[in-house]
């Protein structure tokens, strides 16, 4: 069921991916303004105009300045931003700890925690000042029980999510928690824990595989809107797995 998000403007960092197409769906459903960010101009363009409330960026993540200049323009357009869904990734591996390359780290720690830290910083005051500020990231299981082949990824996933708990660890200390004369809790960073994401094209491109634990993209895309509606308090600096189709132990 779609929450109603009708005068939320939300930022979908990584908006071109199966899953950013998933969630860049259910956002505009929902009735938020949207602002599709991703790296790719001719998808960025083609996701925005199947959707009237959706507008798309392009913009290199990795780029500070540039990240900050996509902050002053979504601003201009759509107004003041009340979330940010970082799903910039990808996938490195090896065979063991010495097959871990230098070429595969930098990827990793750039795609994913270069571009969390930029839009993060960039966006903060905005999630910090909303009513209901969100920052979510999408991280894995093997953060928390790695295997050598797949270290550096582990390892920049777990910063990822350090960088987005020391962010949980702000809005506290600015809303009410730690003895602050503030307004209560309304802001939330948070951790959704997947083993990995599955959508239709993969399903399609290997039929005979079962992609057991992985989660679909719908579910999310799903739950994305439903931060929104959960009280901050209950979800700021938490890593909320996505199990068995559900949020897990969020409220039905």
């Amino acid at each position: 069921m779609s929450q109603d998000l009708s005068g939320r403007t939300v930022v979908v960092a990584g908006s071109t991916s199966a899953a950013g197409v998933a969630v860049v769906h259910a956002l505009s459903q929902a009735g938020a303004r949207v602002a599709a960010v991703d790296i790719l101009e001719d998808r960025v363009q083609e996701l925005a105009a199947a959707y009237d409330n959706v507008t798309g960026y392009v913009c290199n993540l990795a780029d500070l300045q540039a990240v900050e200049n996509l902050a002053t323009s979504v601003r201009n357009d759509l107004g003041p931003v009340d979330g940010l869904i970082h799903l910039v990734g990808g996938w490195r591996g090896g065979t063991g700890i010495t097959d871990q390359t230098d070429a595969d780290w930098d990827f990793l720690h750039t795609s994913v925690l270069t571009t969390l830290r930029n839009t993060s910083r960039a966006f903060y005051d905005d999630l910090a000042a909303s009513p209901a500020g969100r920052l979510a990231v999408v991280s894995a299981q093997s953060a928390s029980s790695p295997t050598a082949g797949g270290a550096a990824y582990a390892a920049v996933k777990s910063a990822a999510e350090a960088w987005t708990l020391a962010v949980a660890d702000g809005f506290r200390h600015l809303q009410g928690g730690n003895g602050s004369p503030h307004s209560a809790q309304h802001s939330a960073a948070l951790v959704f824990v997947v083993k990995a994401l599955v959508d239709d094209r993969m399903r399609a491109a290997q039929p005979e595989r079962k992609f057991p634990g992985y989660t679909d993209v719908s579910v999310l895309a799903d739950a994305v809107q439903r931060i929104f509606d959960l009280e901050a308090e209950q979800i700021n600096g938490q890593r909320l797995p996505l199990t068995a189709g559900q949020l897990a132990g969020a409220p039905a």
